[in-house]
């Protein structure tokens, strides 16, 4: 049972307060290097400097980090439970790897006991690695949905998911059908979206493996359920576009598949986007959707390198969080991920700094699943999930990193340099602890 108490955490603070790519850095984040976190009822009460705020608060219990600097939590934008055994599967490239790897995996997942296993691993292994959200592919099998529910409800997570809709192009023992899909869709919403954090996301793999109605149902159901997410894949590999564009021929391209039957919206997330056109970048902006860029994966699996300076231009805006895309992609880990999305960057001729990242795993996440009113930094009344970050984690990093010290605190432009150190060699051995609703739900 979680307790409320009101209580306070002492360390650096770091957060986002607005976008990294539109205005300038030092206008986006605030450094607290001695600062003091009040929680109370699970929620951030006060955040603030130490010194300001220690005399107003000296009978909450404090505790005490601090040679370590505390971040909002990491929201994964796009990562699939199901695929969390078959993570580094050699070999393929998407579609070749669904067929080889994915399906006979996700085959065991209609199987309720084995789904709640995986489902505790992979929350457990979330929580290792500071990642307090995440939107979440099931497999088609509701009892998957289940079981990822209540162990996420047990840990009192905020998590997204949803069942896979597959009516078409996968093997006999993964499909639904397009009424079977709406009908165990809309049950699953009613048990739990909004049930404690839990929210639901309507979930078609991608259009290849949905015909046109199951894709109009998926539609439907958005209508008749307006809060919930719609999660799916776009644009990730050139043969599954031509494919997509072989299967639906009167559509104007991958993007138009899903805008035709209502799917392309504020609350749809669209996984990967490595190949989207100038006029999907432009639709996508319009319609307020969001991406979720994947930078592991799309290198493991060969798909590309995404166009984060089209997505953050100022033409045409799309909102953007990271995805680590487990099991495609090679690890749970954010910052790994982040390290990842800088190499992407600088292999497209761009720049992505360490404040840009933090921004993307954070807030620029909370703003794609429409959740920066609950998440993404801790100003007050959001939500108090947290990471407690290790810059010195390791003995390299030690040696990179400067300590903490009291009398000579770090600079702002000090702790982006240690922070982007941290992003490029730091793994879940960097999480200190991660707290949900401020209570501790990992710790080394």
């Amino acid at each position: 049972m979680q307790t409320f108490d009101i209580k306070g955490f002492r360390a650096s603070f770091l957060d986002a307060i607005a976008d990294p790519f539109y205005a300038p850095e030092r206008d986006c984040f605030r450094y607290f290097p001695d600062g003091l976190l009040i929680v109370e009822h699970g929620k951030v009460k006060e955040l603030g400097n130490y010194a300001d705020l220690s005399a107003k608060y000296v009978e909450v219990p404090i505790t005490n980090y601090s040679d370590r600097l505390i971040v909002s939590g990491f929201i994964d934008t796009h990562i699939h439970f199901p695929q969390t055994e078959m993570i580094a599967a050699y070999g393929e490239q998407l579609l070749e790897w669904l067929s080889t790897y994915t399906f006979p995996t996700e085959r065991k997942f209609s199987d309720r006991n084995y789904a709640q296993k995986i489902s505790s691993i992979f929350l457990d292994e979330l929580l290792q690695n500071g990642t307090t959200t995440a939107l979440v592919f099931a497999a088609v099998f509701p009892q998957s949905v289940d079981a990822f529910f209540e162990e996420a409800q047990r840990r009192n997570l905020r998590m997204i998911a949803g069942k896979v809709l597959m009516d078409r192009n996968a093997p006999d023992f993964l499909t639904d059908t397009a009424e079977s899909s709406y009908v165990e869709t809309k049950q699953l919403i009613e048990k739990w979206h909004k049930c404690d954090r839990l929210l639901y996301a309507i979930t078609p793999r991608f259009a290849i493996t949905s015909t046109s109605e199951q894709l109009s149902n998926a539609g439907k159901l958005l209508a008749e359920f307006p809060d919930v997410y719609l999660h799916t894949h776009l644009s990730e590999n050139i043969k599954e576009v031509e494919t997509v564009a072989e299967l639906f021929p009167d559509s104007k391209g991958y993007l138009d598949v899903y805008d035709r039957a209502g799917l392309v919206g504020e609350r749809s997330v669209f996984a990967h986007g490595v190949q989207l056109t100038d006029a999907e970048f432009a639709r996508l902006s319009e319609t307020k959707a969001a991406i979720a860029f994947c930078p592991t994966s799309n290198m493991f699996l060969g798909s590309g390198l995404f166009k984060l300076e089209k997505a953050k231009s100022t033409e045409t805006p799309v909102k953007v969080g990271l995805g680590t895309d487990v099991g495609a992609g090679t690890s749970f880990s954010m910052l790994r991920t982040a390290s990842a999305a800088y190499q992407v960057a600088q292999l497209r001729s761009q720049k992505l700094s360490a404040f840009q990242a933090l921004f993307l795993a954070t807030l620029g996440g909370a703003r794609a699943l429409c959740l920066e009113d609950k998440l993404g930094n801790l100003e007050v009344g959001k939500e108090a999930d947290f990471v407690v970050l290790n810059l010195r984690s390791t003995s390299i990093m030690a040696l990179r990193n400067k300590p903490f010290d009291e009398s000579n605190p770090l600079t702002l432009a000090e702790v982006s340099d240690q922070l982007f150190a941290t992003l490029i060699m730091g793994d879940d051995r960097a999480i200190t602890a991660t707290y949900i609703m401020g209570e501790v739900a990992y710790s080394q």
